[in-house]
This record gives structure tokens, sequence and C-alpha cells, in this order.
């Protein structure tokens, strides 16, 4: 094959389908072609890691995504792209390619392959190609299905709580569904028992509708461990049902289940932080997470997953903090207020140099003076947490400062005088972080304050003012700060280009009144309405998700170095593809900024929230 019909031949699949002719001509100039023939070992990035990207022309290619498979995970035809992960990452992740009959494959050098992802089909490639990766290790257990062990005990609400707890026994297995017989389920459980039994005294012969906790968490048959797993941990559940598509009751699986599956390693430690002891058990055991990071990154689980589950796991350690340093003082009461995740952290996208936002609601009978009391154990958590290699910043946002430990009451009036006037009290920035909370502690009674925030769309002035705080951090390769100080060469990941994704999903989602927290989902959710059309809101989910995943590569990377974890990276020790990325990324996102600046000037207030399709 000449380079004109190579050049043809990439134009056709991606990620080279959005590229001009003449550089399509540049990159098949580039090329060199290789023929293989029927078993013959093409490359083998496990043991050398290459700068080359390999296309396969004519013939199959079957690749290994783990050393240890005795089969292989995928089989690529004419068109199938491999050996970018070794590219991206510069490290030995595989794949194995063989070649399957006799084979042609075109080899790209690094250097000649970058234009292709500098563009968003080539942004969209990565994110789709990663997504769908198959995990490194032991492929089985890769659905949460294939955790069920054992014939799940199914009973109706009549059904006395004596007799399902003898049946639990013999079968000894630690649930019993409910089927309620409107087609959810409920859940009875040892701890349910504990609670809404023993604890109040009912009699043995209670019905089981009466004590149940109902709805009980489910997942559908055929969903991700992962994914499951994430849900299972965010709701600190005993255990997640798993139904098929009409309904019906497959079984169950608690957290000691996903311990086997390749797709949730790290379980085990979560589980291990809620059991530490005392504090000192806490920070050692918490001090193994970036290693799990890693691990789970390097199965390619997608960066979303990866920093949920991370999230995850940091909600456990601020949960045994708070056990742990209320236990010091018997005193003061831990259900007296409810702890909320604030930032990045409550919005399940923490990485290593996050630092951890928080608040604390109080109940309305804890006086002020007692509410001192609290604030400094408050501070001995913190201690705690930072001991563990968490970031706390004591001047920020943080639970122990009274501006962010109110009562319930006092938070949902400083909404709304936020909502009035969003200048005055730092309005604007408050409103940010307070829509950014998750309760992981206590009863949920802060995210009460979102629904003040969700009649945003009827108070236009502020709705506005909202939108100009959110378009005012531009995305941008170098600020003038960068300039004076002649750092031509670094890049922050974070403040010029996540930090912009991260403020239009939030605004997008309080125009359209959708309570997601999750950047993604909040974009998914706007999408379809005249300030975030589809595309524009398609654009920036692939775009974040594949900044987070560079962001968070370089952050392992650091903490293998013993340097502290940052957002700034230095652009020549990044891969001539991430360089790419990231220069095509902040011209999307400037792209969307500027559409959602012009279309502010012309279209009505009142027709920015409306969506016009179901996503």
């Amino acid at each position: 094959m000449d380079a004109a019909g190579l050049a043809s031949f990439l134009g056709g699949h991606a990620p080279f389908d959005d590229l001009p002719p003449e550089t399509l001509a540049e990159v098949a100039g580039a090329a060199r072609i290789a023929a293989y023939g029927d078993g013959a070992e093409i490359v083998d990035a496990f043991e050398h890691p290459r700068q080359e990207l390999y296309v396969v022309l004519d013939g199959h290619v079957d690749l290994w995504n783990s050393r240890d498979n005795a089969r292989p995970d995928e089989r690529l035809t004419a068109g199938g792209v491999f050996g970018f992960s070794a590219l991206l990452t510069r490290r030995s992740v595989g794949p194995r390619a063989v070649a399957v009959g006799a084979t042609t494959v075109a080899v790209l050098p690094s250097s000649a392959v970058e234009p292709a992802f500098s563009s968003s089909g080539g942004a969209r490639f990565l994110a789709e190609s990663m997504s769908r990766r198959a995990p490194v290790g032991d492929p089985s257990y890769g659905v949460v299905d294939e955790l069920i062990t054992r014939v799940p005990i199914v009973v109706g609400p009549d059904a006395h709580v004596d007799d399902v707890a003898r049946a639990m026994t013999e079968r000894d297995t630690g649930y019993a569904a409910v089927d309620v017989g409107d087609g959810t389920y409920g859940l009875i459980t040892d701890t349910v028992l504990r609670r809404n039994l023993i604890v109040p005294g009912l009699p043995a012969d209670t019905r089981v509708g009466d004590v149940m906790a109902h709805p009980a968490l489910t997942t559908q048959s055929g969903d991700s461990a992962a994914g499951a797993l994430i849900m299972l941990l965010d709701r600190q559940a005993d255990f997640v049902l798993v139904v098929d598509r009409d309904g019906r009751l497959r079984g169950a699986a608690a957290p000691s289940d996903f311990a086997v599956s390749s797709t949730t390693a790290g379980v085990a430690l979560r589980q291990q932080l809620t059991r530490a002891a005392n504090t000192d058990d806490l920070v050692e055991r918490a001090r193994r997470v970036p290693a799990m990071v890693a691990d789970l990154l390097s199965r390619g689980l997608p960066t979303s997953k990866v920093l949920a589950v991370y999230s995850a796991t940091v909600d456990a350690i601020v949960r045994r903090a708070l056990v742990l340093s209320f236990a010091d003082h018997p005193d003061l009461d831990l259900d007296a207020f409810t702890w909320l995740s604030l930032g990045s952290s409550g919005r399940r996208e923490a990485v290593l140099s996050s630092d951890l936002d928080s608040a604390v609601a109080f109940a309305r009978d804890v006086e002020e003076a007692e509410r001192q009391r609290y604030r400094k154990v408050f501070v001995e958590v913190e201690r705690v947490i930072a001991a563990a290699g968490l970031g706390i910043d004591t001047h920020g946002a943080t639970a122990s400062r009274p501006p962010f430990s109110r009562d319930n009451g006092e938070w949902r009036q400083a909404a709304r005088d936020w909502l009035a006037d969003p200048v005055a009290g730092q309005g604007a920035i408050m409103t940010s972080l307070l829509v950014d909370g998750r309760a992981i502690h206590g009863d949920p009674g802060l995210p009460a304050v979102t629904r003040v925030f969700a009649d945003l769309r009827s108070h236009p002035g502020t709705m506005r003012l909202l939108l100009t705080e959110s378009l005012a951090q531009r995305a941008k390769l170098r600020s003038v700060r960068d300039v004076l100080a002649r750092r031509g060469g670094t890049f922050d990941v974070k403040t010029h280009a996540l930090v912009p994704i991260v403020n239009i999903a939030r605004w997008a989602a309080l125009s359209v009144g959708s309570s997601e927290l999750q950047t993604t989902e909040r974009l998914r959710a706007a999408a379809g309405s005249p300030m975030l059309p589809d595309d524009s809101a398609d654009v920036l989910v692939e775009v974040f998700e594949v900044l987070q995943r560079i962001r968070l590569r370089h952050q392992l990377s650091q903490r293998e170095r013993d340097h502290q974890p940052s957002d700034i990276v230095t652009m020549h020790r990044l891969s001539p593809i991430d360089r790419s990325v990231i220069g095509q990324a902040v011209r999307e996102i400037s792209a969307v900024q500027k559409r959602m600046d012009n279309v502010a000037q012309y279209v009505p207030t009142d027709e920015w929230s409306v969506v016009e399709r179901q996503r």
C-alpha cells in the first residue's frame, strides 16, 4: 500500500477520520508497513513499552490486555488501533498483540499520530477506548451477577419476623428480600432487625413489612460490579439486591463478595478502614489508598469510576475519624449533626491533591455554647484526616469554622439570602459550595438547602449573575501570571481546564433544576437547552474524562517520586499525545464558554433552561 492509499485508508477510521487531507498525507508518509505471518508476535508492550501506534490494514490481530490470560481479550480487524495505552502512559501496561493469519500493520511513530488526537474526534476515541477497555487481570466477576452465590429468600410483607429469622439461620444467609408486590423489594438483615425490632422492643411475630428497610438498594442484572460497589459504599448498605430487567430478584451481594472482583480491587482496604481500632491504625491504613487508586487505574477502569471509588474510600476515612474522635468525648452526641463533604469530594471527583471541604448542619436544639465544643472536636477530626494524607485547608470551607457549622434553619435562611443577593456575603461562592454538598454522616438535613436553590429559575437576575460568575474562570493554556513569571512550560490542569467545566456543569444543572452532583451527569442532565446544546455537552463530557485521567496519572507519578501531588503539569514531560489533548481540550472548553456568552446576550433568560429532549 502506497502513502496515498494509506492516507485514504486512515481517513476512514478513528481516530484519524477528523484529520484534513494534508495532515493525513503527513501521517501516512511517516508510517512503515510491516507484514506478519500467522502466530507472529507484533508487540509485547508488557515487556517493552513502545512509542508507536499500530493500525491493522489487513488480516486479524489478537490482543491480550493481561499477560496472565490464556485467551486473547479481543480480536481486531482492518482499521483496529492498538498500542495507545503504552504510548499514553509510557508504562508497560500492554497489550500483547499476535497476528492471526497473514496480517499487515501500519506502524506510526508518536510524533506522527499527534495530530490525530488534537481534535474532538481524537478525544472521543480516547474516552471511548478507555471506557470499554477490559480490566487487566482475571476478567471474571466483572458484572454483579457473577458475585451471586446463593438463591435468595423471598417472603411477603405479612410473614412473621421469627419465621424469616429462622429461615435465614437455616440457610446461613444474612438477608431476606421482601416482595412488596408493587415492583419493589424490602430487605431484612441482622442490622435491620436490631434497629427496627429489638431496640423498640417489638414482639417476634411482628410482620416483616412493619420493620423492613424499604425500598431496598437494587442494581440491574448485567450492571458492572464496580458501579454496584460504588452504590453500596455510598449508601453504607449491607447488601445490594440484583434484579433482572423484568424486576425479578436474582440475588444479592455484600461488600465482602466484591473482594473477588478484579474491577473492585481495594474493597478489602475500605473494610479495614471502617474497622480501624484507633486513629494511628486509621492513619496507617489510609496511607495505602494511593496505591489502590494506581491499581484501579492500571486495570483500565474509567477515570470517573476510579475517582468515585476513591471518594467512597475517603468518605470511609472521614466517618471513622469522626467515630474515633468523638469516642474521647462521650458527653457529645455523634448523632447531633450531619457532616457534609463539599467541593470535589462532594461531587465524588476528588483526586490526590484535593483539599477536603466540609460543613455541618446541627439539630435545632444544639445551643451555640455547645456548638463551640463540637467545633473543637471537629478540629481533632481534621487533624486525623490530614495525618491520613488528605488535604485540609483550615482557612477554607471546614466544619470547624462557624460559617460552615450552622443549624438547618440557619442554612435554609442563608440560602434564601444568597439567592436574593448572591453578591452579599460571598453568596455566589457559598452557593457553589453548598450545591456540591453530600451528606456522609448523620441525618441528611443540610441537602434541604439545595431545594431552596431549585427555585433559581424564578430569579432571572440572580441566574444571570451566577452565569457570569461561572464563566469568569476562562479556559486557557497560559495565564498572565505564567507569562510574567516566565513559566511557559507548565499548565495548571485544574484551574485552566477542569474548573471551567465544573462551573459550567454546576450552573447548567441549577438552571434546569437537576439535583445531580457529578460533573458529567450534570452536563448530561442539562444537555439540549439553548445554553448547552447536545454537542457542547457531549464535548465537555469527553474532555472532562480525558483531562481527569491525565491529571490522575500525573499525580500518581508524583507520588511514586515522593513528590506532593499537584495540578501543575510540566508540558515537555508529557507525551506528545497528552500535550495535544490538553491543547485541544482548552480550545473546546473556550469555544463552549464563548458560545454561552453569546447566547446570554441574545436569548431571554427564561428560555435558558428549556431542555429540548430527554437524554
